[in-house]
């Protein structure tokens, strides 16, 4: 038995509660958030104010940490690795080697295992760009998002002050994924292979002008991008814009002597933060496991064994899937 405590009550939160709910291998401590425990509705789980963490020291086998990256995730993670073993879903690439660098450090001089940049990408895509890249040195990868909501992305513009509810949609440009099919994917940049189309209510009061500008400025986010920004009224929001689809692909192209050979991994979701929620809490029960076995420091996906996530003793691994 797992016992986890889930730290942040947004979509993955929520998501990584109703699934641990239905897992017989772990058990929900509590939830942790910055808001009036009394004003969230858990669906069974108890909630604590975010304050009371230290006072769990010990009883939490691993914190899920589901808050935003743009914002509040690395501050949160290296106070938190001082005193717990965590699992987040940092997701901002550029700045992973920095931020990995410092959660080791934190992590190594407290005795602390803690597993960053675990979700579909970074993530599961990350272990598909190692494992082509591996396979075939000199090939070409490239990776694809959406069309579907970036619930990072969606974050970042909600923060802004004026706006009440905002999502984002990132977009292939279908000619740019054919040319990395083909293997002429190396030059693009990441304004040629995606379009970002965001959809905004703003509050009557809000300057629109302002909120667009702060949009496409936004860096890692937006700034590289071409970047559609639209206002609508809260009912279309509800009516339109209310799900959270996702997906991707990881395609790559390379040779093996002379022979062409393609790789690609893809994804469909119908829920990015139930599937986010699904590969964190995986990782979690790996993270518990991987402790007690005397694992420490900061570890990503291309770090952890991939056999720490199934349940069941070696040989049944074979069977199943080899």
């Amino acid at each position: 038995m797992t016992r986890i405590g889930i730290v942040g009550y947004g979509n993955v939160g929520k998501a990584c509660e109703k699934l641990a709910l239905y897992d017989e291998n772990c058990e929900i401590i509590g939830i942790f958030t910055r808001r009036n425990p009394k004003q969230v509705r858990p669906l069974g789980s108890k909630v604590y104010s975010a304050t009371d963490l230290p006072s769990f020291k010990g009883k939490i086998d691993v914190l899920i940490l589901c808050v935003g990256s743009a914002f509040d995730l690395t501050d949160t993670a290296l106070t938190l690795a001082k005193d717990f073993n965590t699992v987040d879903s940092f997701d901002t690439h550029s700045k992973m080697p920095r931020y990995a660098e410092k959660l080791q450090t934190v992590a190594e001089k407290n005795d602390r295992l803690c597993y960053f940049g675990i979700g579909w990408d970074p993530g599961l895509f990350s272990l598909c760009r190692a494992l082509f890249s591996s396979v075939l040195p000199d090939c070409d990868v490239q990776t694809f998002w959406g069309k579907g909501v970036s619930q990072g992305h969606s974050e970042a513009i909600k923060r802004l002050d004026g706006v009440k509810f905002a999502k984002q949609y990132t977009i292939p440009k279908s000619e740019a994924l054919k040319k990395a099919r083909e293997g002429r994917g190396a030059p693009l940049s990441n304004r040629d292979k995606h379009l970002r189309e965001c959809f905004v209510v703003a509050q009557d009061w809000a300057d629109k002008a302002r909120i667009e500008a702060q949009i496409k400025s936004i860096p890692d986010y937006f700034a590289e991008y071409d970047t559609i920004v639209h206002f609508i009224d809260e009912a279309t929001y509800i009516s339109e814009h209310s799900g959270f689809p996702h997906g991707g692909v990881v395609t790559a192209f390379g040779k093996a002597d002379e022979w062409n050979c393609n790789m690609e991994f893809s994804l469909k979701l119908e829920n990015n933060p139930f599937f986010t929620a699904a590969i964190m809490l995986a990782y979690a029960k790996a993270n518990a496991k991987s402790y007690l076995k005397g694992e420490r420091g900061a570890k990503s996906v291309i770090d952890i064994p991939v056999s720490l996530l199934a349940d069941g003793e070696w040989i049944d691994k074979i069977k199943r899937f080899i």
